[in-house]
């Protein structure tokens, strides 16, 4: 049997972005969306802010919200720099996908400063995205401009502000190596 060490080690070195092209028509249960969030809330959080907060987007939402994106698009794009299939693809990406998260960071600012907050969340979505690995649910961060104007839409706070999507759906993508130089190229170490 392998150690702990060992399975969480191939969790980490399988884990992939899998793309809405891969998703294939097959529901998330609920509780594998909830185990899969449960993860995140075990993240380093300085001074327990815990700042990471999501909102789950399926079904009919999931429709509202590619609208929504493809509308940002168009009316923060030029004309010159508009372009049809891009905007198409809003609505194609958030159909394909079973779920997708809004990622959200609440700040604390009397607190910690943002960067602390940001570290916070990126950890939450590490451990989502090793949970979505180790139950075969395909994951991506996704970070498209037209999240700086997602507030009205996602209903956010004053203290709060989106950092992304987190599209999820069981997927037929084939396992692939990962693209990594050796890690020797990144490290110093310092011992004396």
């Amino acid at each position: 049997m392998s150690s702990n060490s060992e399975i969480l080690a191939q969790i980490i070195k399988n884990r992939r972005s899998v793309f809405t092209d891969s998703y294939i028509e097959k529901e998330i249960p609920r509780g594998v969306i909830e185990q899969i969030l449960e993860s995140a809330n075990y993240a380093p959080t300085h001074k327990l802010t815990q700042p990471w907060r999501f909102i789950v987007i399926r079904k009919e939402a999931k429709l509202r919200l590619g609208e929504e994106l493809a509308a940002i698009y168009k009316s923060t794009t030029t004309p010159e720099k508009f372009l049809q299939k891009k905007h198409d693809s809003f609505t194609l990406k958030t159909q394909k996908a079973d779920c997708i998260l809004a990622l959200n960071v609440q700040y604390h600012p009397d607190k910690l400063p943002a960067w602390e907050e940001l570290a916070a969340m990126a950890c939450a979505v590490q451990n989502m995205a090793l949970t979505a690995e180790s139950l075969n649910v395909g994951a991506y961060w996704s970070s498209p401009g037209m999240i700086e104007h997602l507030g009205k839409f996602l209903e956010l706070n004053e203290n709060e502000k989106c950092y992304g999507l987190f599209y999820m759906g069981y997927h037929n993508e084939q396992a692939r190596e990962a693209n990594r130089t050796p890690m020797i190229e990144k490290v110093k170490w310092m011992e004396s």
